[in-house]
C-alpha cells in the first residue's frame, strides 16, 4: 500500500489566516506531513508569502505586492507577512511545498537560493506550471518538483523529461482510478490539490493518489484513519 502525503494548503487557513507563520504551525500540530505556502517578491527582491498579486483580499490594502518593499509590506501588514527564511524556520523540520505563482527565472533562482541557505533543500520541493518547473531545475538539477497540470491530456514525453517531476500535481475532479493507474505506470507519483469534502478524499484516496493537499487537514485525518492510510 502506498503512504499518503497529507500537505496543509496555504497552512491550515480555515482556522488561521493563509500563508501565516501561525497557520503553517496549525497544519502541523493538526498532523500535515508537509505544508503548501505561495512566495512571490517584493519590489525590493525579498521572497515572502502571499498568494495573490496585490493585499486586498486578505490585508484590505490596494496595493501590488511587487510595488512594496519588505519594510514597507512589513508596515502595511503589522509583520504579519512572513518572510520566506521565516516561514523555513516556522517549519521546524516538516516538508514544505512551495508554490511560485507568476515567477520569473530571477525570482526563481532567488528562491532557489535562500532555500540552499537556509539548510532546507532535503525537505522543500516545489510545485508550479511548466515554465516555472523548467526554471527551478535549471536552477537546481536535484530539486524535487511537483508539476502542476490541469488538463486530462498528458504532458509530452520531452517536457517530463526536462523537467524530471516526482509528481504530477492535479486539481482533484480530474482525478480517478484509471489516470492514476496510467501515471504510475510512467513511474510517476500523483498529488491533488484542492479536495475538502471526506467524499472527495475518500475518492482521491482509492484511487491510489500519493498526496493531497487540502484546506481541512482534520477532515483528511479522519479520512486516512478511516481507510488506514
Amino acid at each position: 500500500m502506498r503512504t499518503l502525503t497529507a500537505v496543509g494548503h496555504r497552512g491550515d487557513p480555515y482556522r488561521v489566516r493563509e500563508n501565516t507563520l501561525p497557520s503553517i504551525r496549525s497544519a502541523f500540530a493538526r498532523g500535515a506531513d508537509a505544508v503548501e505556502i505561495d512566495v512571490r517578491m517584493t519590489r525590493d527582491g525579498v521572497p515572502v508569502l502571499l498568494h495573490d498579486e496585490d493585499l486586498r483580499r486578505l490585508w484590505g490594502h490596494d496595493v501590488r505586492l511587487d510595488a512594496v518593499t519588505a519594510p514597507q509590506l512589513e508596515e502595511l501588514t503589522g509583520g504579519q507577512v512572513p518572510t520566506l527564511r521565516d516561514a523555513l524556520t516556522a517549519a521546524g523540520g516538516g516538508r514544505v511545498m512551495l508554490d511560485l505563482p507568476g515567477a520569473s527565472a530571477e525570482s526563481v533562482r532567488t528562491v532557489v537560493g535562500q532555500v540552499r541557505e537556509c539548510g532546507a533543500r532535503e525537505r522543500t520541493y516545489y510545485c508550479a506550471g511548466p515554465d516555472t518547473m523548467l526554471a527551478v531545475r535549471a536552477a537546481d538539477p536535484g530539486a524535487e518538483i511537483a508539476l502542476t497540470w490541469t488538463t486530462l491530456s498528458p504532458p509530452r514525453r520531452v517536457l517530463i523529461d526536462a523537467v524530471a517531476p516526482s509528481f504530477l500535481n492535479y486539481r482533484f475532479g480530474l482525478l480517478g482510478r484509471e489516470l492514476v493507474d496510467a501515471l504510475h505506470r510512467d513511474g510517476l507519483l500523483v498529488s491533488a490539490w484542492t479536495p475538502d469534502t471526506k467524499r472527495s478524499l475518500r475518492g482521491l484516496i482509492r484511487a491510489g493518489v500519493d498526496s493531497i493537499t487540502t484546506n481541512r487537514m482534520e477532515a483528511l485525518q479522519a479520512v486516512r484513519a478511516e481507510l488506514g492510510r
